[in-house]
This record gives structure tokens, C-alpha cells and sequence, in this order.
């Protein structure tokens, strides 16, 4: 497995240690975040992040800076991209087994490392669930191509 590893000034600390994690995991893992502690914008992580993943390039990807809400805004601006802001492990295993989530993204600021590496280890231990959640995740895609959607119940 490959993932991609992104992040901002505030979430140095945090994604080395979760990349660290990752590699003892036997997980190799591409950083395309920043080691500057001074000043660095989110975006440019989020979207490095996102590009590889939709290309197809990495398995998945893991973005953090202050709360996980601009990463991630910035990477689901990508096409193809879902990525969700997980403050909690069970959150981050239905983010893949309903929503076929493709990113994961926290906040430095919000928990601490052994939530994020549990919140990283639910993630990637879960599976898209397909069903009835294929046709939501169809239509939040349909959405993204479109700009619009044809509700239905």
C-alpha cells in the first residue's frame, strides 16, 4: 500500500509521527507536506495530496493542519476526491464504509497523536461497504461532474 502524507506549519510534529507510524506498518508513504514550522499554506498540501490519489498514483491520503477543515476543503475541490475530517475512530471507519472515502484529514489542534493513530489504523482497516451506499456515493459524484443532482427519495 501507498498513501500520501500532507500537511501545514501547525502539523509538523503530529505528520512525522504519523508517518513514522505508517512506515513501521510496512506502508510507504509520500510526503508532500512541509518540515517549516514558520509559515506554510494548507492548500498546497491538500491538493498535492488529492492530485496524487485521483491520479491513482497512491492508495490514499492523510492530511492534517490545525482542525483537518481547510486540508480538506482544498483537496475535495479535486475531482474524485473524498476526503472527511475525522476527530474520532468511528467516524473515520464509516467515512470509508459508507462514503468510499478516499482521504482522511484531522486537526493537530484538535486531538492528540494516539487518536490520530487510531482514527488512521479505522480507516485503513475498513472497507467500502457498496449496497445502498454506492448510490449515495454515486450521487455525490454525480454532483461533482454535474453541479446539480436529481433528488429523489
Amino acid at each position: 500500500m501507498k498513501l500520501a502524507i500532507g500537511n501545514d506549519h501547525v502539523a509538523v510534529d503530529m505528520k512525522l509521527e504519523i508517518k513514522a507510524y505508517l512506515e513501521q506498518k510496512g506502508i510507504e508513504v509520500i510526503d508532500v507536506g512541509t518540515d517549516r514550522r514558520d509559515h506554510f499554506n494548507y492548500p498546497v498540501s491538500g491538493y498535492k495530496v488529492a492530485r496524487l490519489v485521483a491520479d491513482g498514483q497512491v492508495d490514499g491520503g492523510v492530511l492534517i493542519c490545525g482542525t483537518g477543515v481547510g486540508i480538506s476543503l482544498a483537496a475535495n475541490k479535486v475531482h474524485g476526491i473524498r476526503a472527511c475530517v475525522c476527530s474520532d475512530p468511528y467516524t473515520a471507519r464509516l467515512s470509508k464504509q459508507h462514503n468510499n472515502t478516499n482521504i482522511i484529514a484531522f486537526g493537530a489542534r484538535v486531538i492528540g497523536i494516539e487518536t490520530a493513530k487510531m482514527i488512521v489504523d479505522e480507516w485503513l482497516n475498513a472497507s467500502f461497504e457498496g449496497g445502498r451506499h454506492q448510490t449515495r456515493v454515486d450521487m455525490i459524484m454525480e454532483i461533482e461532474r454535474t453541479q446539480q443532482l436529481e433528488a429523489t427519495e
